[in-house]
């Protein structure tokens, strides 16, 4: 697979990878947003298909399984199922831009692995599970189930910090911003350097 350089932001639901990502795009117009698949039920109004994610049925997911179609996928949930498509990089490569990923812990260091030096894999991390806590409450889409079910992953997925390139403590989301920034330029400029 030709193409760009690939920036994966992983963390625990309710980090702020979201934002940090959304903002990247919006200063970035050679970097574009891999949208995920997903079978999960849509939030409210707001998300809309091929925007937020490609949003399918459990049986048009395992098909695409089948036909490997993804380059990384998981059951992130009980019947929660979420994957990259290949056909989405594809789409974004083919405009010759970077790619940028929003995926969980498990999901990223499936996709450092499959993009080797092409990628740069941040863990964005909370100060602390309280804050992290915190945060999902402010939501006000979870349910006291979803939290605790949020809270028992999150304390798993900080065991895999180690195996990312780079730590982006997100105390500050305003800093954390500029310093995924910085991280972005620096990751594509190296490399458009040619080597002495």
């Amino acid at each position: 697979m030709q193409g760009g350089k690939a920036l994966i932001f992983s963390a625990p639901s309710g980090s702020g990878k979201t934002t940090i990502v959304k903002n990247l795009v919006e200063n970035n117009p050679d970097l574009e947003f891999s949208i995920s698949a997903s079978t999960r039920d849509r939030r409210g109004r707001q998300e809309v298909h091929g925007e937020d994610y490609y949003f399918m049925t459990p049986a048009e997911f395992k098909e695409k399984i089948d036909q490997e179609d993804f380059v990384e996928w998981q059951e992130v949930y009980a019947g929660n199922f979420y994957g990259t498509l290949k056909s989405e990089i594809h789409r974004i490569w083919d405009t010759g831009h970077n790619v940028v990923f929003d995926v969980d812990v498990k999901g990223g260091l499936k996709l450092k692995q499959y993009f080797g030096e092409k990628a740069l894999a941040v863990f964005v991390k909370v100060p602390s599970m309280e804050i992290l806590e915190q945060r999902l409450r402010s939501r006000g889409t979870e349910t006291e189930d979803s939290i605790s079910r949020r809270m028992f992953k999150a304390a798993f997925e900080m065991t895999f910090e180690d195996h990312f390139d780079i730590t982006l403590l997100n105390e500050d989301l305003q800093e954390s911003c500029r310093k995924a920034q910085e991280l972005y330029l620096e990751f594509t400029q190296q490399s458009a350097t040619p080597k002495s």
